[in-house]
């Protein structure tokens, strides 16, 4: 049995087991997977290499073509994960001069599963002097029901550049969304650079309202960090507040960086404004 079907028969025989008898739904379900995949990428004078991959859980990571210097890897979904009481976790470095793009093969969705505990998702990008760090995952779906914690720590040497783009969608089409609580915590130089925390979903107050998502149900932002960036601009309004969505680019005090933050109604729309986004950004 390959290692994908392992998991998935782990998954369906913890699915099928329900919660067990005395544990608390506060503290996870008892047989939800705990995993950590980690991503390291060196380089060697000539080309990135990755000296550490290593899949674990539901992450099965692979290798994937690129062309110049940079090396490239796709993260593909070996069983249904996220689910309640799951704690997952990425850690992917790129160290010293290394460019690592990372991306995932679909989206991730978000599902109750046997417990209405929390599962928790972690991701943590790491890049050193000179590095270059992508990190382009598809769309998180937060799938009626589901309940999930996702925290991205982000640690930046003065020289690095990174780019990072969080995409998620609120419910599958005619259904509400979980419960879905983001939050983003960036330090540049030793620096804190960016903190932000998002809630979405009931029980969080507001989060549906004219002053937050008015209605729409893909939300995202995109983050760039570059020495070269012209962070002297001032904020920008891509779009006016329309049914199409909107976006603001803007920088960030204490850093080379600028920030995009959109809303638009479906997930294709979504990732158009925050390629118009980056194109600003990098002054296309």
């Amino acid at each position: 049995m390959n290692p994908g079907a392992q998991l998935s028969e782990l998954r369906s025989r913890f699915d099928a087991a329900g919660p067990a008898a005395g544990t608390e739904e506060t503290c996870g379900h008892p047989d939800g997977v705990r995993a950590t995949a980690r991503i390291r990428a060196t380089y060697n004078g000539r080309v990135t290499t990755l000296p550490q991959l290593r899949s674990d859980g539901p992450f099965h990571l692979r290798r994937m073509r690129t062309s110049g210097k940079a090396a490239r890897v796709g993260i593909i979904g070996a069983m249904s994960a996220p689910l309640g009481g799951d704690r997952l976790a990425l850690e992917i470095t790129a160290e010293d001069r290394a460019e690592l793009d990372v991306t995932t093969a679909a989206a991730t969705l978000a599902l109750r599963g046997p417990t209405t505990a929390p599962a928790t998702y972690d991701v943590r990008l790491t890049a050193g002097e000179h590095a270059r760090l992508r990190w382009l995952p598809q769309p998180l779906i937060s799938a009626a029901d589901s309940n999930l914690q996702q925290t991205y720590t982000v640690s930046l040497a003065a020289t690095s550049r990174l780019l990072l783009r969080e995409e998620q969608i609120l419910g599958r089409a005619n259904e509400k969304p979980g419960h879905l609580v983001s939050r983003i915590r960036v330090h540049h130089a030793g620096r804190p650079l960016l903190d932000q925390h998002t809630a979405y979903g009931d029980p969080a107050p507001g989060w549906d309202g004219p002053a937050v998502l008015d209605g729409h149900r893909a939300v995202g932002q995109l983050l760039v960090v570059d020495p070269e960036l012209d962070v002297t601009r001032a904020p920008t309004l891509l779009r006016e507040a329309t049914k199409d969505g909107c976006a603001v680019l803007a920088p960030l005090a204490g850093g080379p960086a600028l920030l995009a933050t959109a809303v638009a109604p479906t997930s294709s729309a979504l990732r158009e404004l925050l390629d118009e986004a980056l194109g600003h950004a990098l002054g296309e």
